[in-house]
């Protein structure tokens, strides 16, 4: 009999076990989710070098933003930031 069915713990056992979650998080590879009052609450995933190397997030959205014309190049038009104008 599995202590862990669906790979779904509530907070309360999750700090009793804590220690045989995380073995067996180790030594699966599958995720548990941790629940308070039956809401989802954390992850807990194995952990991988691969998952928090800095390189994997430089430079990830660089194709998300289109610059169209000049975004540097004064308005024709006069502002004045502190008028409550628009």
């Amino acid at each position: 009999m599995d202590i862990f069915p669906e790979h779904i713990i509530a907070a309360g056992e999750f700090k009793a076990k804590c220690l045989s979650v995380i073995d067996k998080v180790h030594d699966t590879g599958e995720p548990f989710v941790i629940t308070k009052h039956g809401v989802p609450f954390a992850k807990l995933i194995p952990y991988s070098e691969d998952n928090h190397s800095r390189k994997q997030y430089y430079g990830c959205l660089s194709s998300t933003i289109r610059v169209q014309g000049d975004i540097i190049a004064p308005i024709d038009e006069p502002w004045n930031a502190a008028s409550n104008e628009e």
